[in-house]
């Protein structure tokens, strides 16, 4: 259990700091690693948890994609220029920023 919490603290922080632009490592506070665990949770229902969809689904597992490819498709699925079921309608909840987070920590997964 401890090595589960280490690793998820450490891709949060990894997260954070990639997200906040700081300069030097931080390590992220509750209220962060919340904050980008809950964004990465609207996507469970559908995705699996961290990412990891059911083996044998056709939904796509987003852990450990690439981070610039999971930000390309969530805004092409927000402009409405890739084809989906919801995905449009999903997408166009979040920011750019809570893109950002959300595709920074799928990367992070491991598949």
């Amino acid at each position: 259990m401890k090595t589960h919490t280490l690793g998820l603290a450490l891709s949060l922080g990894a997260v954070l700091w990639t997200v906040t632009g700081v300069a030097q490592a931080q390590a992220p506070t509750t209220q962060q690693m919340l904050y980008v665990k809950s964004l990465a949770a609207t996507c469970a229902n559908c995705h699996g948890t961290d990412g990891k969809a059911v083996e044998g689904s056709q939904v796509v597992s987003l852990a450990g994609l690439d981070k610039n490819y999971l930000v390309t498709q969530m805004k092409a699925f927000k402009a409405g220029t890739r084809p989906a079921t919801v995905m449009h309608q999903i997408s166009k909840g979040y920011s750019d920023s809570q893109i950002d987070t959300v595709a920074t920590y799928f990367a992070a997964q491991k598949k």
